[in-house]
């Protein structure tokens, strides 16, 4: 299984390849799944800021179209002081693919880490339960 430390490596190293004309904030994320591979994502922006995309996102979306259904964790890195958790949208998704604990890395550059599990970053999380006649 790989470590955090490389983990957030990758992660880091997927941030310097984003896509972020606009803000200049620049994310990457590096998640391992269930099965032991890694995938890694950047942001990346558009000029129409709606079809912005999260690292974290870009690395599930990819995840998923391998055939990934379990995240076992996932490094997010900024280059910024404050660690930066998964907006709301890709808590969400984390939570969608989430196995028992997934445990959510948070890094900056400085090499301040922090971890929590998905579940204190999303309470009450709306999964298939609340589907009628799913699950």
């Amino acid at each position: 299984m790989i470590s955090d430390e490389a983990l957030i490596a990758l992660a880091g190293e997927a941030r310097e390849r984003a896509h972020a004309p606009y803000s200049k904030f620049e994310v990457g994320a590096a998640l391992l799944t269930a099965d032991g591979r890694v995938f890694s994502g950047c942001n990346i922006e558009n000029s129409t800021y709606s079809l912005t995309v999260c690292a974290e996102r870009v690395a599930i979306f990819k995840a998923v179209s391998e055939g990934a259904r379990e995240i076992v964790k996932i490094a997010v890195v900024v280059d910024t002081e404050n660690l930066t958790p998964p907006c709301g949208c890709c808590r969400q998704m984390i939570w969608e693919f989430a196995a028992d604990e997934t445990t959510v890395i948070l890094a900056n550059l400085s090499g301040d880490v922090s971890k929590c599990e998905i579940r204190e970053l999303l309470p009450k999380a709306f999964d298939s339960s609340f589907l009628v006649g799913v699950g």
